[in-house]
């Protein structure tokens, strides 16, 4: 089957409808539903462009199996050349939306792309769970699937003291019982975002590791189809507020929603299952099979395109206002693209040197993404405070579309016009301010982008576990020998 277009991607859900709950009732029709559908469209819209004549090279490969056009976020890169297509591939799709999904169908693609080339890893658990994740891998591929992912476990108690899970309740997703068909699993996770999927896929997070002697009930990885019966989503409040997308030109178009995943009683048959009851090799998994290293590919391809919408957005409003000439407009302007450099130049570099793992996967390099990763926590929000310092009092009291029709209409063309925009242009520029900066759709980005990368705390441990600074203390001690030699 060859890459999916928007309306089969539309058809898939409407046949095969995902139970999503808002708001207290259960959606009939995620496609049509109020707070859901633009969503949906937008998806739908990054299937079309697969179609797109302009587009279609840099947006699919050919199957290895089919022999047909599929999605280019799929590809196992086997070269410097594979990794800079797929790049291309994942920025059209950044570019489309601005940056502001993060879960986009693309990012899941690679990662399940890195799973199945790493199929030894999971044959280490069961033989039959390698060619489990290397079928489920093609028959994504092939049938263009979009993927969702749960993978945190929700707790009682952040006490240092605990566990992180609860074994007397069914707070922690576990395994209740094994049966001849497959795994029955219960509890919940968070945080699902996009339910808008076709699949859900379970695995422990990188950083948030299973703890020493956790039971192997709660030690596994598998996926499933988002219709799967006793599977449920409870998505939170709706920052599509049906307005046009002149007031609200994100929030309209760009709410992937996010939903924690209910799994009552929830049957995994054995061919979907593909690590089980042991917590060292879900642990280890991202960073033993190279996942990481390729979602962080795409995470980094958008957040170097959502750096670049903050900047064109900023030097916008100050154009508009007339403030770029002011030393601490200039500052901040400076602030944004220094931002801007540093991630791209993270990226250039975590391609540069890319090498193949132990699976023959050409995989970019670990500590450019890393690093990129977790400046990018603090970035995005120092990113946000400096529109509202741009923008100002223009942030406030914003006329929307239906005023400058209205009562008022000739004061507001008269007074907030600027010397280089009309007043109908500066109130459409700072509505998009305001949805990148202030509305809800803006402080859900910001929550986003500061814990999607993982805790910064865990980060820490990790980046300095894993940096090998040896050579450093190795040239320091040399030099200090060296002084005392003479």
């Amino acid at each position: 089957m060859p890459a999916r277009t928007g309306a089969a991607y539309i058809a898939g859900l409407r046949e095969h409808p995902p139970e999503v709950h808002v708001q207290g009732e259960r959606v009939k029709d995620v496609t049509s539903h109020p707070g859901l559908r633009h969503g949906v469209r937008t998806l739908a819209t990054l299937y079309d462009m697969q179609h797109d004549p302009a587009l279609r090279d840099e947006m699919t490969y050919v199957s290895p199996t089919t022999g047909d056009p599929v999605g280019l976020s799929f590809i196992t890169p086997r070269s410097h050349r594979d990794l800079e297509r797929r790049h291309t591939m994942m920025r059209h799709w950044a570019r489309a939306t601005c940056g502001m999904m993060g879960r986009t169908p693309d990012f899941l693609n690679a990662s399940v792309m890195a799973m199945a080339a790493a199929g030894d890893y999971f044959a280490r658990n069961r033989p039959a769970f390698k060619e489990n994740i290397q079928r489920y891998y093609d028959y994504v591929r092939e049938h263009d699937l979009v993927l969702t992912h749960t993978l945190v476990n929700l707790q009682r108690s952040r006490s240092p003291l605990g566990s992180g899970l609860d074994d007397t309740t069914d707070i922690a997703l576990s395994v209740v019982k094994e049966t001849d068909a497959g795994i029955v699993v219960n509890g919940v996770r968070a945080l699902a975002t996009l339910p808008l999927a076709d699949e859900i896929a379970v695995y422990p997070a990188r950083s948030h590791r299973l703890p020493g002697g956790a039971p192997q009930r709660t030690s596994f990885a598998f996926a499933i189809p988002c219709h799967t019966p006793g599977l449920k989503f409870l998505c939170r409040e709706s920052f599509d507020l049906e307005r046009s997308r002149f007031d609200h030109p994100l929030g309209s178009r760009f709410e992937e929603m996010d939903a924690l995943a209910f799994f009552d009683h929830v049957l995994v048959p054995w061919e979907r299952v593909f690590l089980l009851g042991d917590a060292k090799l879900c642990n280890d998994m991202a960073t033993n099979t190279g996942q990481y290293l390729h979602s962080g590919h795409q995470v980094v391809t958008k957040n170097v395109v959502k750096c670049e919408f903050v900047l064109g957005l900023a030097s916008l409003m100050v154009h508009t206002l007339g403030s770029r000439e002011l030393p601490q407009t200039r500052e901040m302007l400076a602030e944004l693209i220094e931002n801007l450099e540093v991630t791209k130049a993270c990226l250039r570099a975590a391609e540069a040197d890319a090498a193949p793992n132990r699976w023959g996967i050409m995989s970019p390099a670990e500590m450019p993404l890393m690093v990129a990763r977790q400046l990018f926590i603090r970035m995005y929000p120092r990113m946000v405070e400096i529109l509202h310092l741009l923008g100002s009092s223009s942030l406030m009291a914003l006329p929307t579309e239906a005023d400058l029709t209205g009562s008022l209409a000739p004061e507001i063309a008269h007074y907030l016009a600027t010397d280089t925009a009309s007043a109908a242009e500066r109130v459409r520029l700072f509505r998009l301010a305001w949805d990148t900066c202030c509305s809800a759709f803006a402080s859900r980005q910001v929550l986003y982008e500061r814990f999607f990368q993982g805790d910064r705390s865990r980060n820490v441990v990790l980046l300095t576990t894993l940096y090998d600074t040896e050579p450093m203390t190795a040239w320091v001690r040399e030099f200090l020998e060296a002084d005392e030699r003479t």
